[in-house]
């Protein structure tokens, strides 16, 4: 399915779970090209392609193509019963390609009974309190796995899906007094976007029915959570998993406050930390991040990758950085793929991403390596301001500078209209580097 948000979106995604089907749902912000490979790969037969999107031009090869806009003339004569053999379907998403061409994700095979759903989907209900009066206000597109598997929880408990367009950080607040919202899901990226709401705004509704803003894929920085907690109470509830749902962490307002810029324990799986040897590493020191015990997950039609994902003893990685603390709880630092190494020294961008974001003019930042031959690497940042706001790059480094070694903080820095970043939150610096590493 390639369409932005619609209200017969989840419609169809049911009609392909009760019909034990593979469910793919393409990026609307992807172009032809990046389009077509998923066309090309996924060996779906059937296609359902909104008309704005239909515009892109791209060759699909599926053998039944229809419009979103005509499937409810479609189905009209069809009965309401289910279909005999009616099992539970899957996903199939793919990785939003941020480090290079997209891979599906299977998780979990189609043939399970109606209603079996996996471990992983009964603690998240346990752990975020959703049941049949929860009204869940969706924020991110519906094509991404965490909006979708939330809406399907929800959905499923009967509860009600309040879902946005798009995101749009005013009207946002707006839609919880509106529908009473008691639970929300959120990226960083919108929290600083609502922070940087004028003060009439933020204060011109009533929330006081919102229980549970919960939020994953990219780590918040510390200050942007406080100052979240400051404005809408401990209600902010914390995760980190992945489209490949091989285990997840989890943390409370509360517990974030004594533990803060955590991540949160395990809540399935037990996380290790190993070093490059494959050492598993004591609380405090930073390697990479395993899951044991969690469930498998297979890259389609890449066993390379899906071995790549591996170590020796069966743990999985998403590819993440980070340290225990004492006590258990995860701390993420970046991406293994993200670090800088400038004058034989490790440099995590994302610490560099959280003092830039700590800047009243600055919305939005990307850290990364480029060239340099004196050094190897040397740290360039990329920078949205907030509109109305000014400041020079000048300004920017010596901000930087005053908080961080001046080995970590930007040579050089640059100002963007936008940061290319996925509506998930996920930032594309593939396209922020390449002019840089042509050859690359």
């Amino acid at each position: 399915m390639l369409a932005e948000n619609h209200p017969d979106t989840l419609a169809l995604f049911w009609a392909a779970q009760l019909c034990s089907l593979y469910y793919t749902a393409i990026s609307v912000q992807f172009q032809r090209a990046e389009i077509q490979h998923i066309l090309d790969d996924c060996e779906a037969d059937l296609l359902v392609c909104s008309r704005r999107e239909r515009a892109k031009d791209f060759r699909a090869p599926q053998r039944i193509q229809l419009e979103l806009e005509d499937w409810r003339q479609l189905i009209e004569a069809e009965p309401e019963t289910l279909i005999p053999d009616a099992a539970e379907g899957a996903e199939m998403l793919y990785s939003s390609g941020t480090t290079g061409k997209p891979k599906g994700v299977r998780a979990v095979r189609p043939g399970a009974r109606l209603g079996e759903v996996s471990e992983l989907f009964r603690r998240r209900l346990a752990l975020h309190g959703i049941d049949r009066e929860t009204r869940y206000l969706s924020t991110a597109p519906l094509y991404h796995s965490a909006p979708l598997r939330y809406n399907n929880m929800v959905q499923r408990c009967g509860g009600t899906c309040v879902i946005m367009p798009r995101f749009d950080a005013a009207a946002s607040l707006a839609a919880i007094e509106q529908y009473s919202i008691t639970h929300s899901q959120w990226v960083p990226t919108m929290f600083v976007r609502l922070l940087r709401l004028p003060e009439t705004v933020r204060s011109a509704h009533d929330l006081s029915s919102h229980r549970y803003a919960i939020h994953a894929a990219a780590p918040c920085p510390v200050t942007v959570k406080e100052a979240m907690l400051a404005w809408w109470g401990p209600i902010l509830y914390e995760y980190y998993s992945g489209t490949e749902g091989n285990g997840q962490t989890a943390i409370s307002p509360q517990e974030w406050m004594l533990h803060k810029g955590s991540v949160g324990r395990p809540i399935l799986g037990e996380v290790r930390i190993t070093d490059d040897t494959g050492r598993v590493l004591p609380a405090g020191e930073t390697g990479r991040v395993y899951f044991e015990g969690g469930p498998r997950f297979e890259y389609f039609k890449d066993p390379e990758k899906t071995a790549g994902a591996y170590n020796a003893q069966g743990w999985s990685t998403l590819g993440d950085i980070g340290h225990l603390d004492e006590a258990g709880y995860l701390y993420l630092t970046d991406r293994a793929s993200h670090m800088i190494i400038t004058g034989g020294v490790n440099v995590y961008p994302r610490e560099v991403e959280d003092v830039l974001l700590e800047h009243p003019a600055v919305q939005d930042a990307a850290v990364f390596g480029v060239p340099d031959e004196e050094f190897g690497e040397s740290v360039r940042a990329a920078v949205q301001l907030v509109p109305g706001r000014s400041a020079t790059a000048a300004e920017l480094i010596d901000h930087c500078r005053a908080r961080l070694a001046h080995l970590k903080c930007p040579r050089h820095l640059d100002l963007h209209a936008e940061l290319p970043r996925h509506q998930t939150g996920k930032l594309y610096k593939e396209l922020l580097k390449k002019p840089f590493w042509p050859d690359s």
